[in-house]
């Protein structure tokens, strides 16, 4: 479905300015929302993130950038009411994850001899979420024994294909489709986009777990208990344990959930030298253990560092 391109009148409206925690830098962040793959749900061009989102069910298109100790937020396209500014807020705290103070964080870093380099490194970098779970849900499965690049290929064809687009200034930006579209899908529209079989199926079922009030965002937070949410999540088929712990890692911010078995995160403990083969479990695990509260956020620092630092300044 395509929306109006014309943009309104209040086109570049600033909504508001959010003010960067301690330990905040948005030209990390960026950079690994912009790591050189075809990401086609935001477009980052001259240091400034533009995303479509369904805000309150309406949508809107709008642009982050550096405002030197803030981040100002302008309106590109849509229009938002005083009572749905702090919704936009919470959505793009919660993005960026901007409520965390990492303090606690670093200092365990900085006691670990071979980790002791990542606040300076990778200094301010947050995890980024996926902030809607049964997106977050969907890219865990189209990304499931594929390399990256190909998976954000797969992910654009099926955005493309059945999700909401608007154009704006030459761009087109794009929503994730909603599980009541996916729902409505056969496996035979979706092997054309280079779907398995197998990978169709698991899509069109969770889309019908979502639409039929059988999964939500609200059902796993409920739960609470990071044991209780795995289980919850692995009930449905195409979502195994590092399906689970990712989604619980990227949307529900749970601390322990590590996606223990991915390649990336081995890769990176080889590199530091905390193990030397991929299958010592326990030695990953008594690693871990150094960072109860953290897991996650180690994780993700672990796959930050598998490429060099960019920024020599934030």
């Amino acid at each position: 479905m395509a929306i109006s391109a014309a943009p309104y009148i209040c086109s570049m409206k600033e909504l508001m300015t959010i003010e960067k925690p301690a330990l905040f830098s948005f030209r990390e962040c960026l950079w690994f929302l912009d790591r050189g793959y075809d990401d086609c749900l935001f477009r980052i061009h001259d240091q400034q993130l533009t995303r479509f989102i369904l805000l309150d069910g309406k949508p809107i298109l709008f642009r982050i950038s550096d405002a030197g100790n803030s981040l100002a937020v302008h309106l590109l396209h849509g229009s938002v009411s005083d009572h749905q500014l702090p919704l936009l807020r919470n959505h793009i705290m919660d993005w960026f994850d901007m409520n965390k103070d990492l303090s606690p964080f670093y200092a365990l870093l900085q006691r670990d001899k071979k980790l002791q380099y990542m606040p300076k490194d990778f200094e301010g970098l947050r995890l980024i979420s996926i902030t809607d779970l049964f997106e977050a849900l969907c890219w865990s499965i189209i990304g499931q024994q594929i390399n990256l690049t190909f998976a954000y290929k797969l992910k654009r064809r099926l955005v493309e294909a059945f999700g909401t687009a608007l154009t704006y200034e030459d761009h087109t930006y794009h929503l994730f489709p909603s599980p009541e579209k996916l729902r409505s899908l056969s496996v035979e529209d979706l092997r054309p986009l280079q779907y398995s079989q197998s990978k169709a199926k698991y899509l069109i079922g969770i889309a019908q777990a979502f639409a039929e009030k059988k999964l939500s965002y609200e059902m796993l937070a409920a739960l609470k208990d990071f044991n209780a949410m795995q289980q919850a999540l692995i009930a449905h088929k195409g979502i195994g344990v590092w399906t689970a712990n990712y989604v619980l890692m990227k949307t529900m911010r749970v601390p322990n959930a590590i996606p223990y078995g991915d390649v990336g995160l081995l890769k990176a403990l080889e590199t530091h030298e905390i193990i030397k083969e991929r299958n010592e479990t326990e030695k990953i695990e008594r690693f871990f253990k150094k960072y109860k509260g953290w897991e996650a956020y180690l994780v993700f620092y672990l796959w930050r560092s598998l490429a060099p630092p960019v920024f020599q300044t934030k």
